[in-house]
């Protein structure tokens, strides 16, 4: 019983772990390989901009990616 209690606990405390925060406007610093999603007019609607960080001296992946509305919350980024 107290395995199954545990695996409850833990599941329930992963669950808001998953969720992927959409971003108003892209990050200044971004670690590499660092993934940020930010909300991007030139995507389209339904989709966001998905920004990968790079090592020095290369440049950011972009790409737009469509994300199911329960794994997304909307928040601003801090300049």
């Amino acid at each position: 019983m107290r395995v199954f209690a545990l695996g409850l606990i833990f599941s329930a405390a992963a669950s808001p772990c998953l969720a992927q925060t959409v971003l108003k406007s892209e990050p200044l610093i971004l670690a590499p390989y660092e993934v940020a999603f930010v909300q991007d007019p030139s995507c389209g609607a339904g989709k966001v901009r998905k920004v990968t960080g790079a090592i020095r001296g290369l440049q950011r992946r972009k790409a737009c990616v469509t994300l199911a509305a329960e794994q997304a919350s909307l928040a601003s980024a801090t300049p």
